[in-house]
Order: C-alpha cells, then sequence, then structure tokens
C-alpha cells in the first residue's frame, strides 16, 4: 500500500530551533529503537524497562506500541499484508518525528516483513536521524509456551488468521544492531545492553 502524498501546494517550513539545540537541552540524541520479533518474545517488556531505565537517569523516552497505537491512529487498520505495511510506514514517520524532537523512542511492533523495517531505516537515515534495529530473537517454542495473550493457541485453532509464526511470515533482520534472546536473558539484562550500547554510540549525555 503505497502512500500517496495528496496535499499539493504546501511548503515545507524550516524551523528556527535547531535539533542540535533540542539535544542540548534533552542531553540526549534523538534516535529511534526499533523491537522487531514474534508474538511473545519480549519485546514490549524490554522496551518498557528499558523506558523506565532511562527516564530514572534523566533521559526523556517514550515507548511506541500496540496499546497506544493500534488502538488510535491505526485502529482503522486490520492485519492483511497491506494494512501490516501502512501500519509500520505510520509508526515510522511518528518514530522520526519523535527523534526528530529529540526524544528517544521505542517502538514495540512485531513488523514481520524485512522491507517495511528497511523502509523505516531508510526514512531515518535520510532526515540524519539514529535508527537502532534490535531483534528479539526468542524462539516460537519460547513464545508458543508463554502465549501471554492466547493467541498462538487461537492460530493453531484455525480462529485466527494471518497470524505471525503460524500462517503468516516472520522475516527476521539481515543485520540489525543488536539481537536479543529472552530465553536466557532477562528484560533488566537487556535493557543493561541497550544503555551500554546507546552510551558507545554517543547518543546519551550531549551537551
Amino acid at each position: 500500500m503505497a502512500a500517496e502524498n495528496k496535499a499539493t501546494n504546501i511548503t515545507w517550513h524550516e524551523g528556527h530551533v535547531t535539533r542540535e539545540e533540542r539535544g542540548a537541552l534533552l542531553k540526549q540524541e534523538g534516535t529511534t529503537i526499533w523491537f522487531t520479533g514474534l508474538s511473545g518474545s519480549g519485546k514490549s517488556t524490554i522496551a518498557f524497562t528499558l523506558e523506565h531505565a532511562l527516564v530514572q537517569r534523566g533521559h526523556l523516552a517514550y515507548v511506541l506500541d500496540g496499546d497506544n497505537i493500534r488502538h488510535g491512529l491505526n485502529k482503522n487498520l486490520g492485519f492483511s499484508a497491506a494494512d501490516r505495511e501502512e501500519n509500520i510506514r505510520r509508526i515510522g514517520e511518528v518514530a522520526k518525528l519523535f527523534a526528530d524532537a529529540g526524544l528517544i523512542t521505542m517502538t514495540s511492533f512485531i513488523s514481520p516483513y524485512r522491507k517495511d523495517r528497511d523502509l523505516v531505516r531508510q526514512l531515518h537515515a535520510a532526515g540524519k536521524l539514529a535508527f537502532v534495529e534490535v531483534h528479539v530473537s526468542t524462539p516460537i517454542t519460547t513464545c508458543e509456551q508463554r502465549d501471554p495473550k492466547g493467541l498462538y493457541k487461537k492460530a493453531r485453532a484455525g480462529e485466527l488468521k494471518n497470524f505471525t509464526g503460524i500462517d503468516d511470515p516472520y522475516e527476521e533482520p539481515l543485520v540489525p544492531e543488536l539481537t536479543i534472546d529472552a530465553t536466557s536473558t532477562s528484560p533488566q539484562e537487556a535493557a543493561a545492553l541497550l544503555l551500554e550500547y546507546l552510551e558507545k554510540q554517543g547518543i546519551l549525555g550531549k551537551e
């Protein structure tokens, strides 16, 4: 589903506050951390744990996930391939805006198709914004054992169609910045790994 630009005769106006000024104010570099993985892999738990850790350290962070996106901005989208593509495109654009505003934004979505995630990466690259893809590579056997919402059980019973990993594909990232298997890594350990990565990249502590 290609997004058509229906807004014509509109001029883009550059703001007077620079990205560097916002970064100095917040003491961080606006960044999108894109968590991708199967349902039940632990994406949201890690993202919210990281958000809490960042805020405790004085950084402005925010998680975009199904609860605040699927129930609002994208409530008119289903789970067909075309709707999944549009869902990720919109999330990518919102994350890009948040990153431009100086926030460290975590997104927690299955985002099963590689081309859709790559498009979001390209959006950030074009805007000279940091993009960190994190593959939460928890095996489907572990995800099914957890099955916190009972979705795998429904999918196996044929009650839920287009479910990623069962009757819809999941395309693993080829070169993610980080890979985390939540089978043996706790959310706290994963958050610590991510904090270390952000510090090494110079994303935290901007003056």
